[in-house]
């Protein structure tokens, strides 16, 4: 009874690993960009029906970054750094509204498909349209559901517009909510988040990693 429990457990998490390192390909390879919907498309695709075998949104992600890591390499680091200069850039433009960046760009798991996704506080959702208006961005209105905390949550504006042949997604968040980040869809923590200054002090550390490995494949 025991070893049939045991066998019944190991299978379980080779198909785990299985459907991860599957939805995790489907993401890098498809563009689907939701952790929910690339776990059922690889378990559709793979033949498994249990939810049990469903991979954590988090055993994706770290299944996404070794797929990027193995199949991607330069480019996908290049890519990466390019979008979190973007991103800086993007965080000085909107300074009055307290941005922050979160998300692949920040995770590090963005893709050429990836959009810039940028979180703004201000109880006046109105001043970003404004300010928008103004200096004369061309945006698509959406909503975005997010849960604030454990108890709170609610739909709140999105602004998408492309600059530098980029996407980015504004989203308008109550000023309140910049003592406590938005719950992560992936796992339910506070969302990673960077200010300018944070995200400036990544760039250096991206740099310094970029010429240590550098000089250890010359070495």
């Amino acid at each position: 009874m025991h070893r049939a429990r045991q066998h019944a457990e190991t299978r379980t998490r080779e198909r785990r690993h299985r459907l991860a390192h599957e939805a995790a390909r489907l993401m890098a390879e498809g563009g689907i960009r939701d952790y929910h919907q690339a776990k059922l498309k690889a378990a559709e695709r793979l033949g498994f029906h249990d939810d049990a075998s469903l991979p954590r949104n988090r055993e994706i992600e770290d299944a996404l970054r070794e797929y990027q890591r193995l199949f991607l390499g330069d480019s996908q680091a290049d890519g990466l750094r390019m979008r979190r200069e973007a991103a800086l850039r993007a965080l000085e433009f909107f300074d009055r509204f307290d941005p922050r960046l979160v998300g692949p760009v920040l995770d590090g798991t963005a893709d050429a498909r990836t959009p810039i996704a940028l979180q703004l506080y201000s109880d006046d959702a109105d001043a970003v349209t404004r300010f928008l208006e103004e200096a004369g961005i061309p945006a698509e209105s959406r909503a975005r559901r997010l849960r604030l905390d454990r108890i709170r949550e609610g739909d709140f504006p999105v602004w998408m517009f492309t600059a530098e042949d980029l996407g980015f997604e504004l989203t308008v968040l109550p000023a309140v909510a910049l003592r406590q980040a938005p719950l992560s869809s992936i796992d339910g923590k506070p969302m990673k988040r960077a200010s300018a200054a944070q995200l400036r002090q990544l760039l250096v550390e991206d740099e310094i990693a970029g010429y240590g490995a550098a000089g250890g494949s010359t070495g």
